[in-house]
């Protein structure tokens, strides 16, 4: 009855969770990113902080939406966690600094116990970021709790073994190529009225949406999830730092990889577009292969006119094949990683999906 049931109601059930979980409103999301990054300039370290980096020598790892839970039919970082604890062991062995971009626990559907019993390894290799003073923790709307409870201080000290500082977003700045850049992170969930820790969405997902998740072993961010057209929660993001002068915005939220303001799916486009005025026919018959691979061929393509590549999105370390994507800053350059188990080396490996040029993003 439980594969019946599960076969039936994955569909509807996807559909709706991604069409009801958030409704953005595009004044209070502007509102609040232009809040908190004025805030963090500003150097109020209660909502953030800013760190001036070297393009040369220091490294970044951005992970979000872990959503770490009880190690139940809900929890949907259970198939990832292989995958992300090698990743965290080679940020660490390569002297990554790791920015953790919200709803890093599921504290919605668990109780703190429960995450905190459930996921000791990953902890204990966030730690190894932590010694180094190289750790920086962002709560997100499903994490809420971080930042909204008096006892909050005392539980990550418990978790961590020594306090942890916990922020509403942080501001990167740098200099390249005599351009002063700052990188604007924060989790993406500001002005989100369905998705700000609202009681209404905490009580559907604790008392419906965890035990209906649980029975089905549903999990909605599959791996074609990331390939689809932006949702309008992205676009709202683009749409706040588009008109920003040398501002780069990463986010997490939507379990969608954004990179230079474009999906995967829409790079595949934009690619196609190239190819097609080229006439280069065998590019055009692979990246067409590879569009119907991610099963959205014959989908209109997107008008990519006077987009600007300043708005990422790091996707997420939940997908229900295992895999997480994250975003790399290092030698003057960004890049979109994915993390996935290699049945060759029967280990997981990253794979470089996307990367640019610091300079190049404030050139184009």
């Amino acid at each position: 009855m439980q594969k019946f049931l599960r076969r039936l109601l994955l569909k509807p059930v996807n559909k709706i969770a991604d069409s009801y979980s958030s409704k953005p409103d595009r004044e209070r999301v502007h509102k609040a990113l232009t809040d908190l990054y004025t805030s963090i300039k500003s150097a109020d370290n209660k909502k953030g902080t800013l760190i001036e980096f070297d393009t040369n020598t220091d490294r970044f790892i951005i992970f979000s939406d872990m959503h770490k839970g009880a190690k139940n039919g809900a929890d949907d970082f259970a198939f990832c966690e292989k995958n992300y604890l090698h990743a965290l062991e080679y940020y660490d062995k390569n002297r990554f600094r790791y920015i953790q971009l919200g709803d890093a626990e599921e504290l919605w559907e668990n109780t703190l116990a429960a995450v905190k019993t459930a996921n000791s390894d990953s902890f204990e290799k966030e730690k190894f970021f932590l010694k180094r003073n190289a750790f920086i923790k962002v709560f997100g709307n499903h994490d809420l709790f971080w930042d909204n409870s008096p006892f909050s201080t005392r539980e990550l000290e418990d978790i961590y073994g020594e306090k942890v500082p916990i922020y509403e977003g942080v501001v990167l700045r740098t200099v390249d190529a005599n351009n002063s850049i700052d990188i604007f992170l924060t989790h993406g969930h500001q002005g989100d009225e369905m998705s700000d820790g609202n009681w209404f969405t905490k009580w559907f997902i604790a008392n419906l949406w965890a035990p209906l998740q649980s029975y089905l072993l549903l999990n909605p961010n599959t791996p074609a999830y990331y390939s689809y057209l932006k949702t309008a929660h992205n676009k709202l993001m683009y749409e706040w730092v588009a008109p920003q002068k040398n501002i780069l915005l990463i986010t997490g939220h939507t379990h969608q990889p954004v990179f230079q303001s474009l999906t995967q799916l829409e790079t595949l486009y934009k690619k196609l577009e190239l190819a097609q005025e080229l006439k280069e026919e065998a590019a055009i018959k692979a990246i067409e292969k590879e569009i119907q691979i991610k099963q959205q061929k014959g989908q209109t393509l997107p008008d990519f006119s006077g987009y600007k590549p300043t708005y990422f999105n790091s996707g997420c370390c939940c997908y229900n094949d295992g895999d997480i994507t994250g975003l790399e800053i290092e030698s003057g350059q960004i890049s979109l990683v994915k993390w996935e188990y290699n049945e060759e080396t029967q280990m997981p490996g990253r794979v470089l999906l996307d990367t640019v040029r610091l300079s190049n993003l404030m050139s184009a």
